[in-house]
């Protein structure tokens, strides 16, 4: 592994997805350190599944580093039923970026992927020599593979071009600027909703599976520090993982956000959905070795993400049309 070295405050650096919850929190990040030339582009403004817009984009903003935080993503239930969306529109996205800022000769790019490329049964903790040796999680295997297309082709830029792009696969991430809608959400921001929605109507919280599946959770004030950490020290042909390095039940889970809430009532499990993956930890072990760590506790982060979420009810309320 060759080492990266700091990047400088005024270079133009291109965060895509940028209003999204991994992009914006990395944009919070850079602008508290300084950064003074960041581009961000709305989806209405480029649309990153269109090539042409997209190469049109980077090659005449030219910037020096790319963060691609941008994808189509969601929950279970959004990943099942959607598979073609989720594999086509990934993919589009993936290889129009990476054609567009080699176009655009960029120096440092940081593809984001996430901790799904891992099979279903690896040993756990995840380390990252376990991609592409057994099936993956059938519930969201097209936007796996997409995500796994996605390394590869940072890989296939560093061999064939000698671009100091790298890879990154966090684990299951939560903020402010989550999505809580209940068709296509992850499981932390729909369950604090649903326990929200409940402890204000006194009734029943319902949650898919058995509540006995381990999952990590990260923060994005975390992932996003991350991001920089490896912008700067990291700089090898082989992803990364990014995590915490501990898990909890999804019942543990859910415990910790209903007290959150405030919420005392009844929880039941609809045991005919479906659990997913039994445990999905990673190694982080190559991340801690490069000085990084995690620094938002899940209770913090969890507490963080509920007082913006009713920030953003409130804004809903005064404004029904924003």
């Amino acid at each position: 592994m060759t080492q990266a070295e700091p990047l400088s405050a005024d270079m133009p650096v291109y965060i895509a997805g940028h209003r999204g919850l991994v992009g914006s929190a990395v944009w919070r990040r850079l602008t508290e350190l300084g950064f003074t030339n960041l581009i961000g582009w709305r989806s209405d403004e480029v649309d990153l599944t269109d090539r042409d817009a997209t190469h049109d984009a980077l090659t005449t903003a030219r910037p020096a580093v790319v963060v691609d935080a941008a994808a189509r993503v969601g929950g279970i239930m959004a990943n099942s039923t959607r598979p073609v969306d989720f594999l086509h529109d990934n993919l589009r996205i993936q290889t129009n970026l990476f054609d567009a800022a080699h176009a655009a000769d960029v120096d440092r790019l940081l593809f984001l992927g996430s901790s799904c490329i891992y099979p279903k049964f690896a040993d756990q903790p995840i380390h990252e020599s376990s991609l592409l040796t057994g099936p993956l999680e059938p519930t969201n295997e097209a936007y796996a593979i997409a995500k796994i297309a996605g390394i590869i082709g940072v890989q296939a830029f560093r061999h064939q071009y000698g671009r100091r792009w790298i890879s990154a696969m966090p684990t299951n991430l939560y903020g402010p600027g989550d999505n809580f809608d209940l068709t296509t959400s992850h499981v932390l921001p729909a369950m604090i909703r649903k326990f929200h929605e409940a402890q204000q109507s006194g009734s029943t919280v319902t949650l898919w599976g058995t509540g006995t599946p381990r999952r990590e959770f990260l923060h994005t004030d975390d992932v996003a520090t991350a991001v920089m950490h490896l912008l700067e020290t990291y700089d090898d042909d082989s992803t990364i993982n990014i995590g915490t390095g501990e898990d909890v039940t999804i019942a543990e889970l859910a415990a910790t956000i209903a007290d959150v809430v405030g919420f005392t009532g009844e929880v039941v499990w609809d045991t005919s959905k479906p659990d997913g993956t039994p445990r999905k930890l990673l190694d982080v072990s190559r991340l801690r070795g490069l000085g990084w760590a995690p620094a938002v506790s899940l209770r913090e982060g969890i507490a963080d993400t509920y007082e913006w979420y009713l920030a953003q009810l409130a804004v809903d309320e005064r404004d029904p049309g924003s």
